[in-house]
């Protein structure tokens, strides 16, 4: 695995920052490309369920089972699983709700009416909230993406993007207010890009804590854990997200783009 770690840790920084694009496009566009966003989105959510379902749950089996026998090994890898989905979905639960960075926000809200804007006098604990929110959504997002790249680059490579498109929405939520709290688009772009560093941090910890108690055992946990957060945040953030900008069914089309190309990727890897 250490073969891979330089690029784990860069598609790792990739994802992470991707939040800083979704701020430039809040500076740089006048509107926002709904179809786009709810085809990516999608598409993002597409390739996060089936690589978690098809390819991170038996491999994390796998692992498990060749450690602790055909029946704990089962138990243990939906005890991770469903352990995964229990740590984001606390994470969600632990964030205030004007924070939270499931509100899908529009390129649009940068040319708001400033005297309306200027009566809301939260709008920076707002800005603050997202960016804290969305770093410490970003935190697991990072372990997973790194632990997928150290283990196998194939599986790694389309989770780092896909975690990347959804960072970009998440971008245009914390520039939004924090431009108009500020008038400057320089902070409000240091928000958004230092909210997508908690991702590259998330590696540095599992290199520097997890790596050290690895065993076959402890990775199939991890991995199991890896697929319960990803498949929570596809139902939980990127559908919703996706259905919002949605017109014409292109959230479903784009989810199912994203499954048939994760699936040809992989038997193309084979």
């Amino acid at each position: 695995m250490e073969e891979h770690l330089l690029l784990a840790f860069g598609l790792t920084l990739f994802a992470g920052l991707a939040t800083g694009i979704g701020s430039l496009l809040a500076f740089f566009t006048s509107t926002t490309n709904t179809k786009f966003l709810s085809l990516s989105l999608g598409f993002s959510a597409g390739v996060m369920i089936y690589v978690s379902m098809i390819e991170i749950f038996p491999k994390a089996q796998a692992s498990l089972t060749a450690e602790l026998g055909p029946t704990r090994g089962a138990w243990m890898t939906v005890i991770g699983f469903f352990g995964g989905m229990v740590l984001i979905a606390l994470i969600d639960r632990l964030i205030p709700k004007q924070g939270n960075p499931h509100e899908v926000k529009r390129v649009e809200d940068m040319t708001l009416d400033e005297q309306k804007i200027a009566k809301d006098q939260q709008l920076m604990k707002m800005g603050s909230f997202t960016a804290l929110a969305i770093a410490i959504h970003n935190f697991p997002e990072g372990i997973a993406t790194f632990m997928a790249t150290l283990h196998d680059p194939n599986l790694g490579i389309p989770i780092a993007i896909a975690v990347a498109i959804h960072n970009i929405p998440e971008g245009i939520a914390i520039s939004v207010p924090i431009y108009f709290a500020t008038k400057s688009k320089r902070k409000a772009f240091r928000w958004s890009f230092l909210s997508g560093l908690a991702e590259p941090i998330g590696a540095l910890i599992a290199y520097f804590f997890l790596m050290q108690f690895i065993t076959d055992a402890v990775f199939g946990t991890i991995f199991a854990g890896v697929a319960g957060i990803m498949v929570f945040i596809s139902f939980d953030e990127l559908i919703p997200a996706a259905q919002k900008y949605d017109e014409t069914h292109k959230s479903i089309y784009g989810l199912v783009g994203g499954m048939i190309v994760m699936a040809f990727s992989l038997l193309l890897m084979m």
